[in-house]
């Protein structure tokens, strides 16, 4: 009963059993007790002796030691927060263009027509064939086939992979080029297996919790992303903040109220560019940058609200230490970054939050409500698609900028971001103002979200309202005091 109930809390059972083994690391960095028990995680995740997913526990334990090794952080070497689990990336088919039972063995064949690779042959019932290793993918066979028998099975990875970052290396299994990668996550939440995953940091935020309880030189905050008002289903959300207190947090600040300052500053600074792409979301700044470098320039100069709000507090009490807490596996990216890294101390995901609940063994539906109260409704809204562009305009009226011509276009998912990109690299960009979000959704669909429901929305919708009275001048003035 207890794994189903648990299971209740994720989507899938690949992030229920990713979920499991940062539990035991957690719980065992709690007790100090990690490096003693650390070949046994794997053990107690698959006690055996059947397998429960794999061909044998054996191989099983195997990619569980792998997932570990992610949960303590994975390779210092990979720059990239985005890791494959090699052992893991066996199941799927390679994919590709493939001729299904649809094809009737017709006398046009105009399949090999337009194949220049000579890729395609036909057996003695005149159904046609496809050498993958002359085939180059080009697609033209599969258009042609007026029997629509030409099927383009790719791995579940490459679909979700939008730019175009992962391939399959010598040995079949994922690889991502890290040069086209955003960290976006898309890949890890939508691989069947759970062979591509984030690293993780918890063990550091364990660190600096403990040891800010045995040495009061500094206090250690979490800044949680508004997007945390659609997660947690199970319990309110004044308790999961009461829940992070109690892991050893001295404070939580809302990194809506970064969303404020930056709506404050953006909307000021769009008026005087007159076009500006968002700068809120570091996977679409990454893209920008990788994809359309000649577009750079215009994304706004101001910080994400993640490092507005960290900035804040760091600026406020110089020694504390600052955890954000969001749906985003691209934060652990930007936090990367050298205009960033002075502000932001580490990142964990709402997955990893609920790991470190159980590793420690609060049980959130028992604890006393706390309240959030500092950001405005428009702070808040960031979470979801359009929030932003909403807040800006929002920020247009409080500047008393209402002459100005705001044309938004929000571009929900990274697909939309290359359109509207693509747009305005030539000058036909119907719009003044970009709000790139990478994630379908917006926030709310982060890789790192415990759900991807589709009541999210309203959820973020309601949170906001509840500060609907406070202005964003209200929310940034009030930090000035």
């Amino acid at each position: 009963m207890e794994g189903i109930k648990k299971l209740r809390k994720f989507d899938t059972k690949v992030q229920y059993l990713k979920y499991k083994v940062l539990r035991e690391v957690a719980k065992e960095a709690f007790n100090g007790t990690l490096l003693d028990n650390l070949i046994d995680i794997p053990k107690i995740i698959a006690p055996g002796p059947k397998p429960t997913i794999r061909c044998c526990v054996y191989k099983e334990r195997a990619i569980l030691s792998e997932r570990v090794k992610l949960a303590m952080g994975g390779d210092r070497n990979n720059p990239n927060v985005i890791e494959v689990i090699k052992t893991a990336c066996d199941e799927c088919p390679m994919g590709g263009y493939e001729v299904t039972n649809a094809c009737r063995g017709c006398l046009a064949h105009r399949c090999e027509d337009v194949c220049r690779q000579g890729a395609i042959t036909f057996d003695r019932h005149q159904k046609a064939h496809i050498d993958k290793t002359k085939c180059v993918e080009c697609g033209m066979c599969a258009k042609v086939c007026p029997y629509s028998a030409i099927a383009n099975n790719k791995r579940p990875c490459e679909k979700a992979c939008k730019i175009k970052a992962i391939s399959m290396d010598e040995d079949k299994a994922a690889d991502i080029d890290n040069n086209k990668c955003i960290a976006c996550g898309a890949c890890v939440y939508q691989c069947p297996w759970g062979a591509i995953m984030d690293k993780s940091f918890i063990l550091d935020v364990i660190e600096m919790i403990k040891n800010s309880e045995n040495n009061t030189k500094y206090k250690v905050y979490a800044v949680v992303a508004p997007s945390i008002s659609s997660q947690f289903t199970y319990a309110k959300l004044g308790q999961v903040i009461s829940g992070i207190k109690e892991l050893g947090f001295y404070d939580v600040a809302e990194a809506a109220l970064g969303a404020d300052i930056v709506a404050y500053d953006e909307s000021k600074e769009l008026v005087e560019k007159g076009f500006l792409a968002s700068s809120c979301c570091p996977a679409f700044v990454d893209y920008v940058k990788k994809q359309f470098p000649q577009m750079a320039d215009n994304i706004s100069h101001n910080l994400s609200p993640m490092a507005a709000i960290s900035k804040h507090l760091k600026e406020k009490e110089p020694n504390c230490k600052v955890v954000f807490i969001g749906p985003c596996t691209a934060k652990k990216m930007e936090i990367q970054l050298e205009s960033v890294r002075p502000f932001v101390d580490s990142v964990i995901t709402f997955e990893e939050l609920q790991a470190l609940f159980d590793g420690k063994g609060i049980e959130i539906t028992e604890l006393e409500e706390e309240i959030l109260n500092n950001a405005s409704y428009y702070g808040r809204i960031f979470a979801r698609s359009c929030g932003l562009s909403d807040a800006v305009r929002q920020g247009i009226k409080e500047h008393g900028f209402e002459d100005f011509d705001y044309k938004p276009i929000a571009c929900d998912g990274i697909e939309e971001c290359r359109t509207t990109l693509l747009k305005a690299s030539r000058n036909v960009c119907p719009g003044n103002f970009i709000e790139g979000m990478a994630c379908s959704g917006g926030c709310i669909g982060g890789a790192g979200c415990l759900t991807h429901a589709a009541k999210d929305k309203a959820e973020i919708d309601k949170y906001g309202k509840e500060a609907s009275e406070k202005t964003i001048t209200d929310a940034v003035s009030a930090l000035k005091k």
